[in-house]
């Protein structure tokens, strides 16, 4: 009995698993102290032969011991993440060979996230007709790019010329729900979609984020009208009643397109001297985002990372060389040539913590917070969030639009919510297209699942949720409440004959998005088609790309 006391410092009858977890995670070494200090327990318990009650309670603190610990590891664990944000102005062009650069495909430090924001994508009419039936040239070379490297289109969305594209490495692929996107046009009173801003908006592991991609007015004297633009946009887009409805409701938000603001008042000689002279923080105090800054509440929510890049409009195509072409108005008179401005921007907003009402008495605030804003706070302390800019600069090798790009790279530091997928997914036993396969699946949460929910076969290196070589319905909508494995085929008509590296993925379409994804396996050539000599002009999606 004395020895119990003297490993733990407390009465026996008074074994507290709080005490036993504090004393263990006191430092560095907390876990082994804690081995420590139950393996002498159990010695000490086993010597004295205590009562059954005594063994019961020592066991319960245990336990309680190792969640205690468990909790607060969790509480104390954080993880990191790299995004690698783009926003292009690319004046109706198509696109360049090769974006290496551009995505920073050769860097040994690798996103976590790619989000693209182009603004003035071709958009003539029977160009994007096209581009609706099938994906536009721009997309399809972000895809091939990045697909090789393991990343997937998560979510994308255009008006006219906006497009957004959200990429995700596969990995995390089954933590992005809540997926939703919006659009709102500025142009031609609202009526035209020019002008304007598209969004996405995503659950991260728990957190909700939000990217909005904007192409504002143009021209010095409408920085008043930009603003102007910017808030009608955040008041006309909506994703629904329960989570976030608004963008300013997301816990990080992301601004960024051609927002076209100027630097007003300077001379283009003084300009130009100023960026050839490497002396910009001579120009920061004139340019209008900065200035509106000083006076526009909304806006100064905002952060922005200096602009230590010279000004990325407006180029001759093809070159570094600033805008030098003069050019005819309607009314036959030459033109001004136009003053470079950093009209390209990637601005980010941390939703603040909430605070009380000033006016509520002290003895009543708790009483006076809902019991939503509460459970958000608690939220907020229990699951913090915090975002830090590493690189912000533009990319001057791309020559074809009269913009360069403008590339933000950040590290999102956060907690993860959760670190179990929805759904597990697996291949059961040998797959080939000369037998009918079997899928194995079973849910590891509650989720709103269906019968329109489906299990895709996809071809390893996969560009998106709609590359699926064939796909199986689940069996029936109780999949989300039976804890038990379900089973569903895949007929063998519909694999792949030359076999290859496969994945399968699990879709929601209530949430309309991936929710488990399998390991790879070997889907096997077809023993059946190579006796019969199969040619590969006659096999299917999968099986041409294996074959080439």
């Amino acid at each position: 009995m004395d020895e119990i006391r003297r490993v733990f410092g407390s009465p026996i009858g008074r074994v507290r698993s709080d005490s036993i977890a504090s004393s263990a995670t006191q430092s560095s070494g907390s876990r082994l102290l804690l081995r420590q200090r139950l393996a002498q327990l159990m010695t000490c318990v086993d010597d004295l032969d205590p009562s059954p009650q005594l063994q019961e309670q020592v066991v319960r603190s245990l336990d309680n011991a190792f969640l205690v610990c468990g909790k607060r590891a969790n509480r104390t664990k954080k993880d990191n993440f790299r995004l690698h944000m783009v926003t292009w102005n690319v004046a109706t062009a198509d696109p360049p060979d090769d974006i290496s650069s551009l995505l920073h495909l050769n860097s040994p430090k690798t996103p976590d996230l790619y989000v693209i924001g182009l603004q003035e994508v071709y958009a003539a009419p029977h160009r994007f007709i096209i581009d609706m039936a099938v994906e536009d040239s721009w997309s399809h070379l972000f895809m091939s790019s990045l697909a090789p490297r393991g990343y997937l289109k998560v979510s994308s969305i255009r008006m006219q010329g906006l497009l957004l594209l959200f990429f995700s490495k596969l990995a995390h692929v089954p933590f992005i729900r809540d997926i939703h996107d919006t659009y709102t046009r500025t142009g031609i009173f609202g009526y035209w979609g020019n002008k304007g801003g598209v969004s996405i908006r995503l659950s991260f592991y728990g957190h909700m984020l939000c990217f909005l991609n904007c192409h504002l007015a143009a021209h010095m004297q409408y920085a008043s009208q930009r603003v102007d633009e910017f808030e009608y946009i955040l008041d006309t887009q909506t994703f629904g009643p329960k989570k976030a409805p608004h963008v300013l409701d997301h816990k990080l938000v992301f601004w960024f397109g051609d927002l076209n603001f100027r630097i007003q008042d300077h001379g283009m000689h003084f300009l130009r001297n100023c960026i050839t002279s490497h002396k910009l923080n001579l120009l920061w105090s004139k340019d209008q985002l900065t200035m509106m800054k000083k006076k526009e509440a909304v806006l100064q929510e905002f952060d922005e990372g200096p602009l230590d890049f010279q000004p990325t409009y407006k180029f001759d195509r093809f070159s570094d060389r600033y805008d030098s072409r003069s050019r005819r108005t309607w009314f036959g008179v030459h033109g001004k040539m136009r003053k470079p401005a950093w009209t390209d921007r990637i601005l980010w907003r941390v939703k603040p913590k909430e605070s009380p009402p000033e006016e509520e008495k002290d003895e009543d605030r708790d009483s006076g917070l809902d019991e939503k804003n509460t459970k958000q706070q608690e939220e907020e302390e229990e699951f913090p969030l915090k975002l830090k800019q590493d690189s912000y600069t533009s990319n001057m090798e791309y020559g074809v639009s009269d913009h360069k790009p403008v590339i933000g790279i950040f590290t999102l530091e956060l907690r993860k919510m959760y670190e179990t997928p929805l759904v597990r997914v697996c291949a059961e036993g040998e797959w080939s297209a000369d037998i009918d396969a079997m899928v194995i699946y079973s849910p590891l949460q509650p989720f709103p699942s269906s019968a329109w929910d489906w299990i895709g076969l996809y071809k390893v290196g996969f560009r998106s949720v709609s590359d699926y070589i064939t796909y199986t319905w689940v069996k029936d909508d109780e999949v989300s409440f039976n804890d038990e494995l379900t089973q569903v085929y895949v007929s063998k008509d519909e694999i792949p004959v030359l076999g290859g590296e496969c994945v399968l993925c699990y879709y929601c379409s209530t949430l309309q998005c991936i929710v488990g994804i399998s390991s790879p396996f070997k889907v096997q050539e077809s023993k059946v088609a190579v006796e019969e000599g199969l040619a590969p002009e006659n096999i299917n999606g999968l099986d041409k790309a294996t074959a080439s």
